[in-house]
């Protein structure tokens, strides 16, 4: 017991470095999607988050958005508890056959303006998990996607820079007409 104890005290701390993003440009990036949310909606971006079946890799990249680093709620997009505030379901993983209607439910109960985000390689096209007999498939299986934001999991940078590139879309789309 006093070995490990004195090993813990005079070995280095087993941590990831910070992010290696430039502070200035990620604030540049959250400010640039809660500027486009506003335009385009008046207000706040509400954001629903849904775990379909993933591993959970995507859900910790999603969990760092509200962290002290990137802290997109003072920019304007936050994270609502019911889909009847959200503006943009970000769903994560396979969509399993346990969560199918889950799924489809929280879709219909999210109000018009809607768009659906797959986050991660598995929300695409089922990922590693494809083929299995609880998957039913990707996010698009079960409800349309307007967005597909790639990686394994996807940086909270290539998250912004996704829901900025699916508002400036949003935004020209209603300009057009």
């Amino acid at each position: 017991m006093r070995k490990l104890l004195f090993e813990s005290v005079f070995r280095q701390p087993l941590t990831e470095l910070a992010p290696s993003a430039v502070d200035a440009a990620v604030a540049e990036l959250v400010a640039a999607v809660g500027q486009t949310a506003r335009r385009r909606l008046g207000r706040s971006l509400s954001i629903r988050e849904v775990d379909a079946g993933s591993c959970n890799g995507c859900e910790l990249e999603i969990h760092a958005l509200n962290n002290a680093y990137y802290d997109v709620e003072r920019f304007g997009l936050r994270f609502v508890a019911s889909p009847r505030h959200a503006d943009v379901l970000m769903v994560t993983g396979p969509v399993t056959k346990n969560m199918r209607e889950a799924l489809e439910r929280t879709y219909h109960a999210t109000p018009n303006p809607k768009w659906v985000v797959a986050v991660g390689d598995c929300a695409r096209d089922g990922g590693c998990f494809a083929g299995s007999y609880a998957v039913v498939g990707g996010v698009s299986e079960v409800v349309p996607v307007d967005l597909h934001i790639p990686g394994c999991p996807p940086t909270p940078t290539a998250m912004l820079q996704g829901l900025l590139a699916l508002l400036e879309r949003a935004d020209a789309d209603t300009g057009a007409s």
